[in-house]
């Protein structure tokens, strides 16, 4: 009998192999229904539709203008790169990097390779001298912080025999570059996570000739959700077996996402160990960690041979079949729970912070030396001051008790804005022009004013897709009606109801959030004439102007979000919903909730539901208030106005009674239970007005163009569009709160 006896870094590498091994096989057939959407819908459809939605935003996109692009036919324009039948001057860097992401397109800007040729500037190898050593990849992740696997750097004293070699490469020419050698300092900050296998360390502010650590930049990380979804492509900068920097690029597919881990197909081999994984942005979604091994039926991980493997037989004779990745975003969540003090608290708090992009590397001094090593733990300070070094026992050496993550309360008004901004009157027929925004705004503004500007460049550019397309295709249309019930079993009363509230809430994906300005003007509410026409009033406005006008709404209540979070520092949640609360009945957009928000507390996916959302100018909307749906006698005396009629027992509106009634009883099947439960909501026997309503003013062309869009848009679609004679057939007893 012989007794093989592991060392404790081989050890912890069969567990981390067997680890992800065992997370592979539980995800089978999620990762299967993966692949299987991605070739049958595309990237759109694979992912968790949130995940999709936040993808789109980071891009600067919506799914109006994804389907827009996926649903026209290729018809390549050569001087512009897209595939969409649009004259150059009309196409936007957000089509290409949608076509791009949704398969259309394998076009890209040349600037993406110079952006990954500066990305790639910050990636190194890692080198473990000594008895048990071997190379790794590792990134700079701050000005003086890199990045690599726990089982690369498994403790300070693995970090102290190790170097770390930037520009090891061949340049241009094929020759060898001369890389730059820098040494890591544990003692100043050095923290492992085994469980998420990562360690972060300090490296030497200068290299073995006098290089300056700065000269190659850092990659700056993002907690912001929307990097990457399944289906996507990314890029690896890599040093595999510790040979000279590689690519692997878009050739890795995401093929699924779990909570802490990514799993993709890349050609990443041992060594690779550390690596970022970067998105098409070249921005850090994952730190590489690990091949995901074959095994056989006791889990233990196979050799090329398909006999069982063995650490001293090296990573080269693994069978691989896939690869993961530890998530960017739960490595700076552990990090935020560290609570670190002096020049290691300094330290971890860079690493939060943006950062300049690597720029040229200027040559070192010839017959330089290293620097000398500072004595007795310090180093010297601005005027031959001493700045200490962390006390060397300070180190998180295998965090598996994970402390509380602090709690992060991100409020989305939908965009920033400039402070002092005017005030959108409530008032009025048409809406006011958008606000010039100041020539120097406040510091710290000028992103809040890119991301508005963002909103609306989509926005125009979906218009403009818009023109591009059939305002309503009748046949298309009636096909899709067939096929979206063709399953129902419809018979009638309150088994009708119940498969219908099934059927909306089981298709209804994705769920986009609230953005009347990207999703309802530019194309769901558009009447024939190419114009909106307010749900109320029946007044027309052009979807620019609406496009406009809410985005000097958005600058103008940030602008107050802003100003208060500067002078009432003790405000606390309570007090800022207040005032969130005050700012949208304020300064409404020009977007009409038939079923008012505050009888559903604001919450998604109510309040983007875009079958119950209608262009409708400010002042209606404000007019309406929260009032229920009522028909007010003819001799009773009532506040009147272009919008309709209002007292204090509800509000009748001057036009589109079909339409609301329709969009009132959609939300009623979709939602049952939400509406009624409260005072002043719509009651249960105020049903008859809206059915009245429904009969008397029939569907038309707008109608069924609007629900053709949402439909291409959140999935689902409204029955009493496609089948009005099931009004009378429904039971809508059961939808009612109570």
């Amino acid at each position: 009998m012989t007794t093989e006896l592991l060392s404790q870094k081989e050890s912890d590498y069969l567990s981390q192999l067997t680890a992800a091994a065992r997370r592979y096989a539980r995800r089978t057939e999620r990762r299967e229904t993966n692949k299987a959407v991605l070739a049958t819908r595309g990237v759109l459809y694979a992912d968790d539709p949130a995940r999709v939605d936040k993808r789109l935003a980071r891009l600067g996109a919506d799914w109006s203008l994804a389907r827009a692009i996926e649903r026209t036919p290729s018809e390549p324009v050569a001087s512009a790169g897209s595939t969409l039948p649009m004259p150059p001057d009309r196409f936007d860097g957000a089509v290409l990097g949608l076509e791009r992401l949704i398969g259309r397109n394998n076009l890209t800007p040349v600037a993406f390779l110079e952006e990954g040729a500066l990305a790639a500037r910050s990636v190194g190898r890692i080198t473990v001298k000594g008895p048990g050593g071997g190379h790794g990849t590792g990134f700079l992740v701050s000005p003086a912080l890199l990045l690599t696997n726990h089982h690369v750097l498994r403790d300070p004293a693995d970090a102290a025999r190790s170097e770390v070699a930037f520009a090891f490469q061949d340049g241009v020419d094929g020759a060898p570059l001369v890389p730059a050698v820098f040494g890591l300092e544990p003692r100043r900050f050095f923290v492992t996570d085994r469980d998420l296998d990562f360690s972060l360390v300090a490296v030497a502010a200068r290299g073995s000739r006098g290089e300056a650590l700065s000269s190659f930049g850092r990659l700056t990380l993002s907690e912001a959700q929307g990097k990457v979804v399944v289906g996507e492509f990314v890029n690896i900068v890599q040093h595999p077996r510790g040979e000279p920097k590689q690519l692997a690029l878009r050739d890795s597919q995401i093929v699924d996402v779990l909570d802490e881990f990514l799993h993709y197909e890349s050609d990443t081999r041992e060594g690779s160990s550390g690596s970022p994984v970067f998105n098409d942005q070249w921005e850090v979604v994952a730190l590489h960690h690990s091949a995901v091994p074959k095994t056989d039926d006791q889990g233990r991980p196979l050799s090329l041979d398909g006999t069982v493997w063995r650490p001293e037989t090296g990573e080269q004779q693994l069978a691989w079949q896939a690869n993961e990745g530890v998530r960017i975003s739960r490595v700076l969540g552990a990090l935020h729970t560290m609570t670190p003090t002096g020049e290691a608290a300094g330290l971890r708090d860079e690493l939060f912070t943006a950062g300049p992009a690597p720029g040229p590397v200027p040559p070192a001094p010839v017959g330089s030396a290293p620097p000398p090593p500072p004595p007795n733990g310090t180093a010297s300070g601005p005027n031959g001051s001493k700045t200490y070094a962390t006390d060397p026992t300070a180190h998180v050496t295998d965090p598996t008790t994970h402390l509380s993550i602090p709690l992060y309360v991100t409020v989305e008004l939908g965009t920033p804005a400039y402070p002092g901004t005017p005030t959108y009157p409530v008032t009025g027929s048409r809406p006011a022009a958008a606000p010039t925004p100041p020539a120097a705004p406040v510091p710290g503004q000028s992103d809040a004013a890119s991301a508005v500007q963002k909103d609306v460049d989509a926005a125009l550019l979906n218009r403009r897709l818009a023109e591009e397309r059939p305002y309503y295709d009748r046949a298309a249309d009636r096909a899709a009606r067939d096929a979206y019930y063709a399953d129902l079993d419809a018979g009638d009363g309150d088994a009708l109801r119940r498969a219908l509230t099934e059927l909306l809430e089981r298709t209804h994906s994705p769920r986009p959030r609230y953005k009347p300005m990207r999703l309802v003007y530019p194309w769901v509410d558009l009447r024939e004439d190419g114009r909106l026409h307010s749900v109320y009033s029946g007044k027309d406005f052009s979807p620019e102007e609406f496009i406009q006008a809410d985005a000097a709404v958005l600058q103008t209540r940030l602008a107050r979000v802003q100003e208060l979070l500067l002078h009432e520092s003790t405000a606390g949640p309570a007090e800022f919903e207040a005032e969130f609360d005050a700012l949208e009945e304020a300064m409404p957009f020009n977007c009409e909730h038939v079923v008012p928000q505050s009888w559903f507390a604001k919450l998604e996916p109510m309040r983007g539901d875009l079958h119950h959302l209608f262009a409708c100018e400010s002042g209606c909307n404000s007019f309406r208030g929260n009032f229920p749906y009522i028909n007010f006698p003819g001799f009773q005396e009532a506040v009147r106005s272009a919008c309709g009629m209002r007292e204090d027992e509800g509000f009748e509106p001057e036009k589109g009674k079909g339409t609301v009634a329709r969009a009132t009883l959609y939300f009623l099947l979709r939602y049952p239970g939400l509406v009624g439960d409260a005072a002043r909501e719509f009651p249960e026997n105020r049903l008859p007005t809206l059915l009245a309503w429904h009969d008397a003013d029939p569907v038309g062309e707008y109608e069924r163009h609007r629900n053709a869009a949402v439909a291409e848009i959140q999935g689902n679609r409204n029955p009493l569009i496609d089948h009005p004679e099931w009004a009378r057939r429904i039971d809508f007893g059961g939808v009612w709160g109570h």
